[in-house]
């Protein structure tokens, strides 16, 4: 008697116990398609055309992470990706998707792949760069926003926007 009295305890303690955690992890998954991920890469491309960074930073939460292309330091703030996108934008970049896979899952989706950056110098001169990236993306407040970036130019050298070397 003393045993069931003891196991009907500790059921009920489990049940108390795990009943409001499963009851905060219900929530509403936003219907996304794949078309829609690909299409914050175009906002984001245009909003470097504007040369702002507080415009590209917006694209960003307030607790993203930026594994930029061409600085060592992550930038981990919104200052700290204003700052990297201030001195990136001084190159002009234009960027277009070489390839793209994408994976959505409730409320957040990936985006990893490669693309090319046209990039003018101060003389005029523009040079492709070829490199590798992912974006997470989170649904907060209604809106898509970058949590996570991550961009390096490839290792090999490549033709730019040819893909693999082999």
């Amino acid at each position: 008697m003393m045993k069931s009295l003891i196991l009907a305890v500790a059921v009920l303690s489990v049940q108390l116990v795990a009943t409001p955690a499963m009851a905060a992890e219900t929530r509403t998954c936003a219907d996304v398609s794949k078309k829609e991920i690909a299409a914050l890469f175009d906002r984001w491309n245009e909003s470097l055309q504007t040369k702002d960074a507080a415009k590209v930073a917006a694209n960003y939460t307030t607790d993203a992470v930026l594994l930029p292309t061409v600085s060592n330091k992550p930038r981990t703030t919104t200052d700290g990706i204003k700052d990297y996108f201030e001195h990136f934008l001084q190159k002009s970049p234009k960027g277009r998707i070489d390839s793209s896979t994408i994976h959505i899952g409730c409320n957040e989706a990936f985006d990893v792949g490669t693309y090319t950056f046209a990039l003018t110098d101060k003389d005029g001169k523009t040079q492709d760069v070829a490199a590798r990236y992912s974006y997470i993306y989170e649904l907060r407040d209604g809106k898509w926003l970058i949590t996570h970036h991550h961009s390096s130019a490839m290792p090999e050298k490549v033709d730019a926007g040819h893909g693999e070397k082999h």
